[in-house]
């Protein structure tokens, strides 16, 4: 149960406005914004019920099947794991502030959690439904349970098993849903190694368990490589690798730490650095939680800044560096405690034991740093609702530029001309040349069947069976970013004159879209 003190909190009281602004955003942006293609592409995974899938592991996808079964397809329902696994993200946090902080953690929690939001990266990936936002909660919720297992240890010697294999569980649930968890555990299995009193666990075999647990859970991503000849791991490793021959690419790392910056907020990035500075300092450095908080982030950072230079990492691979991070944060911005404070000078961190962290505090120090950091994530926070919900910002630019999120807009346009285009056909069949515009199209017609038949190998690919396509119609729709290529118009013996939608906004224009009648489908 929440402790009625955290109601009680000024600092909860003074970040409340902050956090109040943030759910709205979120709930304006869950009820109102058309799925993003992913969101919609993930959406139809769930309508095709399988143990893994070509491009991500399965989790998010049978949570999407699960949902769409019981509660129908809404832009409600469609969100509605994220506002359970935020849930449980949020409580996490609060059972971390709490064993950090003792009675002081009503101080802290209210400002990690908008700390958290007011980064463009969390606002963003705890918002869409991809596989993100599960992601993050079940790796915070391992690296939590294997803290607690490691005080445990320190304590007794032994340990609780519950908290190591509750670990293992959380982390391959993390790993059910990316394959980039496996970071959770790599900084885990390194901090033990880096730290004396904790090696002896390389020669406890419930370590091996614990492995062997999180192992189990990844048999339907092993069980569907194997039935699929290994297509997932191919697909991750070309794309790991840079087949254009090895080069040195520092621009790529200039603009990986770069955005990574930007995306985490400039205010929370500084306020990480000055956290690192004082984990590395203080002398206390077999403590638990600073401890495993620096290696995840540290195991995570390097590797993904190493493969910068020679391939392609992306800015929100290193999402799980910095969760451990957050609760640590609120004391760069407070005050050391003073006698006029109110707080309890009995308050002891249970795991943060050097006393350069053990000041409860309350005191702005940096109010106005801090509140330029809040400001910063409000307002990516207003303008993605608006690029999403209301109008793309890029339609005041380049007519081609940000395809992406153009693709939310018009789908009750192209609905209704597809639906009429399909009269009089031949069993027809609904095929795109994209899979964004594939599984938008589905999610706005409710119709799991939709095709995408393009260059690009995706999901797709694995749903078509071309001989059961022998001989029938079928109404193709295709847009001014993925136009009709010959690999699916030398499918037909005859393809019509396409008719054009033109997308508007506001009297902006969006995009066009095109939908074709295709007569007469060959197999290939």
């Amino acid at each position: 149960m929440l402790s009625g003190s955290l109601w009680r909190s000024p600092t909860l009281k003074a970040v409340l406005p902050y956090l109040i602004l943030f759910g709205l955003a979120r709930l304006v942006f869950w009820g109102s914004t058309f799925p993003n293609p992913d969101e919609a592409y993930y959406w139809l995974w769930g309508q095709h019920p399988a143990l893994s899938y070509y491009d991500h592991p399965p989790f998010q996808a049978w949570v999407q099947g699960g949902v769409t079964a019981l509660l129908g397809r809404s832009f409600v329902t469609l969100r509605l794991a994220n506002a359970v696994s935020n849930g449980l993200l949020f409580y996490t946090y609060y059972r971390i502030t709490c064993h950090l902080y003792g009675k002081s953690s009503s101080h802290y929690f209210g400002m990690t959690i908008a700390l958290l939001l007011a980064s463009p990266l969390y606002f963003l990936f705890l918002a869409l439904a991809w596989h993100d936002h599960w992601l993050i909660t079940f790796s915070l919720i391992a690296a939590f349970q294997f803290i607690l297992f490691l005080e445990s240890y320190e304590r007794d010697g032994h340990g609780k098993t519950k908290h190591l294999y509750a670990a293992a569980i959380a982390l391959g649930l993390a790993l059910l849903c990316k394959y980039n968890a496996m970071f959770v555990g790599l900084g885990c299995l390194v901090a033990v190694g880096a730290t004396k009193q904790w090696r002896g666990l390389f020669r406890d075999r419930r370590l091996y368990i614990a492995l062997l647990i999180t192992l189990t859970l990844l048999l339907p991503i092993l069980i569907w490589n194997v039935n699929n000849n290994f297509q997932s791991i191919q697909y991750y490793s070309d794309r790991s690798v840079d087949n254009a021959g090895f080069r040195v690419k520092w621009s790529d790392t200039l603009v990986f730490i770069g955005v990574s910056i930007a995306t985490v907020s400039p205010v929370n990035s500084w306020a990480i650095v000055q956290v690192l500075r004082r984990l590395r300092s203080t002398d206390d450095q077999t403590s638990p939680y600073p401890a495993i908080a620096f290696w995840i982030f540290t195991v995570s950072t390097v590797s993904l800044l190493t493969i910068s230079l020679f391939s392609t990492a992306l800015y929100y691979w290193n999402i799980l560096a910095y969760l451990l991070l957050f609760p640590l944060l609120p004391m760069v911005f407070e005050r050391g405690r003073s006698q006029e404070s109110g707080f309890d000078v009995s308050a002891q961190p249970n795991v943060v034991r050097s006393q350069e962290w053990r000041q409860p505090t309350g005191q702005p120090q940096r109010s106005r740093l801090f509140v330029a950091g809040q400001l910063y994530g409000l307002l990516f926070a207003v303008l993605l609702v608006l690029h999403y919900s209301v109008l793309p910002l890029s339609a005041w630019g380049d007519p081609q530029g940000d395809p992406d999120s153009r693709l939310l807009f018009g789908w009750e346009q192209v609905g209704v001309v597809v639906q009429q285009q399909k009269v009089g056909l031949n069993q027809p069949f609904l095929v795109t040349t994209d899979y964004r515009t594939a599984s938008a199209l589905a999610y706005q017609l409710q119709d799991p069947t939709v095709l995408a038949i393009a260059d690009r190998v995706d999901q797709f690919d694995f749903w078509l069976h071309e001989s059961q396509l022998q001989g029938r119609d079928a109404v193709i729709l295709t847009d001014d970013w993925h136009p009709l290529e010959p690999k699916l118009r030398d499918r037909f013996d005859r393809i019509s004159e396409p008719e054009t939608i033109a997308v508007k906004r506001f009297g902006y224009f969006i995009k066009n879209y095109s939908v074709r009648r295709g007569y007469s489908f060959r197999a290939g």
